[in-house]
Formats: C-alpha cells, sequence, structure tokens
C-alpha cells in the first residue's frame, strides 16, 4: 500500500482505547487511522496496535503509529507519524527505510519545504481552524496557508488537521489537500460513523457556522 493512494478522504484518529469506536472510523471511511495516544505506556500501545492493526486489514486501511517509530516497527505498521520535536525525518528514515510511510506535522511553509526535502511520504498541516484537541496548538493557519502549504508540497499528499468539522470539509478540502482529520467533531459525536462520513470527501455539506 502507497501513502499517495492511500492518503485520501477521511484521516482517521483513535485516540483512547475503544474499539466501537476504531470500527466506526474504519466503517465511517478511514482509508488510514493513527494510533495516537499521548503518554501511554508502550505496552498498551502494542495491546491496543495488535488489535487495531488486525481490524484495519479487515477493512483494507493502513495503520499508522503516532511518534513512537519503535512501536511501529515493533507492531508491523504501514507507518509512522511525527512532529516537529520528535525523531528526525532523517534518522527515522535511517531505522526504517522503505519498511513503512514517515508522516510529519507541519505548522508552515518552511517545515513542509523541509519534509519535503527530507523524503517524508505525506505530510500534516494545520491547525487550520482553532483546535481543542492539544494542550498547546501551533497558531492556526487557516485556509489560505493550507492552499500554499499544498502547492509548496507538490505530489505530496497533505493531511488537513484541526478544528475541522464536517461543515468546514468542503472548503478544505476545496485547498486540494488530499485527507482531512476531524478528531474532536468525529470522536466526541453520538454517530462517529455518521460523523466520519461527513467528514469524507463524499460527505461534504458547508454552510455558515
Amino acid at each position: 500500500m502507497q501513502a499517495r493512494s492511500a492518503i485520501a478522504g477521511f484521516y482517521g484518529v483513535l485516540d483512547r482505547d475503544d474499539e466501537a469506536l476504531a470500527r466506526a472510523l474504519l466503517g465511517g471511511g478511514a482509508r488510514v487511522v493513527q494510533l495516537r495516544l499521548k503518554g501511554a505506556a508502550a505496552e498498551d500501545v502494542v495491546r491496543i496496535g495488535t488489535w487495531l492493526k488486525a481490524l484495519c486489514l479487515e477493512h483494507a486501511a493502513a495503520l499508522v503509529i503516532n511518534d513512537r517509530v519503535d512501536l511501529a516497527l515493533a507492531l508491523g505498521a504501514h507507518g509512522v507519524h511525527l512532529g516537529q520535536t520528535d525523531l528526525p525525518l532523517a534518522a527515522a528514515r535511517a531505522l526504517v527505510g522503505d519498511r513503512m510511510w514517515i508522516g510529519i506535522s507541519t505548522h508552515d511553509l518552511d517545515q513542509v519545504s523541509a519534509a519535503v526535502r527530507g523524503g517524508a511520504d505525506y505530510l500534516g498541516y494545520g491547525p487550520v481552524f482553532a483546535t481543542t484537541t492539544k494542550a498547546n496548538p501551533d497558531p492556526v493557519q487557516g485556509l489560505d496557508a493550507l492552499a500554499a502549504a499544498v502547492r509548496t508540497a507538490d505530489e505530496v499528499p497533505i493531511v488537513a488537521i484541526g478544528g475541522i468539522t464536517p461543515n468546514r470539509a468542503g472548503s478544505v478540502y476545496a485547498t486540494g489537500c488530499a485527507a482531512v482529520c476531524a478528531i474532536g467533531a468525529v470522536n466526541n459525536s453520538t454517530d462517529p460513523a455518521a460523523a466520519a462520513r461527513a467528514c469524507g470527501p463524499g460527505g461534504r455539506h458547508d454552510r455558515a457556522e
């Protein structure tokens, strides 16, 4: 599975030990699910990642592990996602080679350019809008900056993230980004599968908020 074909539409993030939520993300159309358990013990990430990988395979979806290259390798994940203060891209690539994708979180055009030059397989970009899922979020970038990031990244797919809701998904896809990640609006919904579908390319229904 190649990142450029898999990074499309809704990009799910599992941020808790919740198999029902994982099934909802996949049932809602996620082609990639990132396991993002900030502060969790390694043994918990491996335990949850093991059943999540099996679910992803059932749905022909990819598993990405947040932050931890070692755990991504141990789980045989499709990819690892790294922030700006995690293991540097070059060091991560030296460890994983071409065995898995490396996604990089970016927050400005300089970071986008550096990640593309460094050989990232895909980029996260944001926050597009104000977000409540991070304790110390980076400055809001907005749609124009997202569109500029897409142009700068060229053929490297971008996942837009940060404050995205189903009502905003259409304007986000209009920038040319490959995928949309909506964590709070989907994971905290009373119907996560429906919210995930609404954040996909076929579910856009923007209206004024």
